[in-house]
């Protein structure tokens, strides 16, 4: 599976997300500068986790206007898959890419703990190694990742299935309608989800239960 990852001013999650995928792929993803206007070809983009720009303005609008994205969204477009993990979720949701909006936490503070997630669409290409209605560990650290849609929005995200990950066991950390923890647009080949599971993929991180989501990717590609 080739892949490739955008950097952003004031990502800091891209070297966790470089060791997760060369780990369980087996190659090195390329590392795209958001200045850049063309994506290479790949199988997967990530848009990691950080603070691009400092969360001025709202987290993730500016970097949702950098030049790489007008190139991204032509891509997902054209069925590219396409992972916005917590800073990337925002930035995803900024630019229109996905559905609904992430706010400040509930109780407005950063949080940074484990939460769990149970996976309830495992028809994605993101979850097909799950089973439905896994419940499995995640990482989180974020502090405006309280998910919000109108009430039709809603509605329509639910009846179509692109809810794939809510908070589980009343672990949602930061006040998230419907305990939503991950969604994917209508065509399914778009993920943001605010935990980390880049976090969870070796013995040293504490446990396995975020290699899931990549081995499943992988499959897909292959």
């Amino acid at each position: 599976m080739k892949t490739a990852v955008i950097v952003f001013p004031g990502s800091n999650r891209d070297h966790d997300m470089f060791h997760a995928l060369e780990l369980i792929t087996g190659s090195r993803p390329q590392s795209v500068w958001h200045a850049e206007s063309t994506l290479p070809d790949v199988d997967l983009v990530v848009v990691p986790g950080g603070f691009s720009y400092g969360d001025y303005l709202r987290s993730g609008a500016i970097a949702a206007r950098s030049p790489i994205l007008k190139d991204l969204v032509a891509k997902a477009d054209n069925g590219v898959s396409v992972l916005g993990v917590c800073n990337g979720f925002q930035i995803l949701t900024e630019a229109g890419l996905l559905p609904g909006a992430l706010m400040r936490n509930a109780g407005l503070t950063f949080v940074c703990k484990e939460v769990l997630m149970e996976t309830v669409n495992n028809a994605t290409r993101f979850s097909s190694k799950f089973t439905r209605g896994q419940v499995w560990r995640c990482p989180v650290a974020h502090h405006d990742g309280n998910y919000f849609a109108d009430d039709e929005t809603l509605d329509r995200i639910e009846d179509n299935g692109q809810v794939v990950f809510r908070y589980a066991d009343g672990t949602n950390p930061n006040g998230s309608l419907n305990d939503i923890a991950g969604i994917t647009n209508e065509k399914g080949n778009v993920l943001g989800m605010m935990p980390h599971p880049e976090n969870l993929v070796e013995a040293l991180h504490g446990g396995l239960d975020g290699r899931l989501l990549f081995e499943s990717l992988a499959t897909q590609a292959a």
